[in-house]
């Protein structure tokens, strides 16, 4: 019994360090939102009382939330399987995007006849095209040292002009105004989980990307190997893994990851692609992964962290004062924390010589 205790002591402490780690960023932006609230003149226990109460209060307000947390789920693990990789890219948001699209189109093109195929099919499409997107900047970087942060920023603003130019233009409505593309086949929208909110099938479908990135980064070599490509690449091509290789599957997966996220959005919670389609979903994404550690219940918990403050943030302002400025404090000082406090333990491991 002794002997146990000694062993399970190391791991008890290694979860303790993880739970602070998550939980840090998330007190300091209370901290912080609380002295702003302080300092207008609001009673920070009632505001945050009032928040909560609309992001877990009811059935009808943990849906909101959950749906809220939907896109996260896919830009989190998409962001999160190139972070841990050492491979910095910030194009999930263009692949997501460019992903809706693909996935919208299929499912106002194709006949409705094929009934229950129009969602694998669109799923696939936008999972194909997406994986293509991002290969772009992967190939780019392992073959030719192209910065992947500047290659995937600017894709970003290409993607967002191809689909303004589509959407717009050849695959605008004609009958629904500016905009906006045909409505999907009633056959590819995605079923509703708990009517009348807007949790859909979708969310399941990001709960189950979780878990098999979770299995992914545990239990496959692949997912061995870019875990430790992302610590020393020095020593992993000493033991004869191929960083070119490995850099290119990580940004393929983000992109397959993305353009699912984007068919999910397309096909759950607005049944076609908008101009607008994303509201920085894939930069939210990033403080996802970043809060989660790039760990699988990690990036659950910071998808519904921040879904809560994004489904309350749209409903206090309804029964207060509180201006939806304070929601923003809370993200971005979270954003911020996490990314100062993955930032000192990168800086402890380089020092440890990892």
């Amino acid at each position: 019994m002794a002997e146990t205790a000694t062993i399970d002591r190391p791991q008890l402490s290694l979860w303790l360090e993880k739970g602070i780690g998550l939980a840090f960023p998330f007190l300091v932006a209370l901290l912080v939102a609380s002295l702003v609230l302080l300092l207008i003149g609001e009673n920070p226990i009632d505001v945050f009382s009032l928040m909560f109460a609309e992001s877990f209060g009811t059935q009808r307000r943990i849906a909101a939330t959950l749906s809220a947390a939907t896109p996260l789920l896919f830009t989190g693990i998409a962001t999160a399987i190139c972070f841990r990789s050492g491979v910095f890219n910030v194009g999930v948001e263009g692949a997501l995007v460019i992903g809706g699209l693909c996935a919208a189109f299929i499912g106002f093109t194709l006949p409705a006849a094929m009934s229950v195929t129009l969602i694998p099919l669109a799923f696939g499409f936008a999972a194909i095209v997406s994986a293509i997107w991002l290969y772009i900047p992967g190939v780019l970087l392992a073959r030719y040292e192209v910065d992947e942060v500047v290659s995937t920023l600017m894709l970003n603003f290409v993607a967002f002009g191809i689909t303004g130019y589509l959407v717009n233009g050849p695959l605008l409505s004609e009958i629904s105004g500016n905009n906006v593309t045909p409505l999907v086949h009633e056959a590819a929208q995605l079923r509703r989980l708990l009517p009348p909110s807007t949790l859909h099938a979708g969310f399941l479908v990001g709960v189950a990307l979780v878990v098999i990135y979770g299995i992914w980064t545990r239990r496959t070599p692949s997912g061995f190997e870019s875990a430790l490509v992302g610590q020393s690449k020095r020593f992993s091509s000493a033991v004869g893994i191929s960083i070119p290789t490995t850099i290119v599957l990580v940004m393929v997966l983000s992109g397959v990851i993305s353009g699912m996220g984007g068919a999910s959005h397309a096909l759950g919670q607005l049944h076609r692609f908008a101009d607008g389609f994303s509201p920085g979903y894939g930069f939210t994404g990033m403080a996802v992964a970043l809060l989660g550690r790039n760990n699988a219940l990690g990036i659950f918990l910071g998808a519904v962290l921040f879904g809560a403050l994004a489904s309350a943030g749209t409903t206090v302002q309804l029964f207060s004062d509180i201006p939806l400025d304070i929601v923003n404090i809370i993200e971005g000082t979270v954003m911020i924390f996490a990314v100062v406090e993955l930032g000192r333990i990168t800086l402890l491991r380089r020092r440890s010589g990892g």
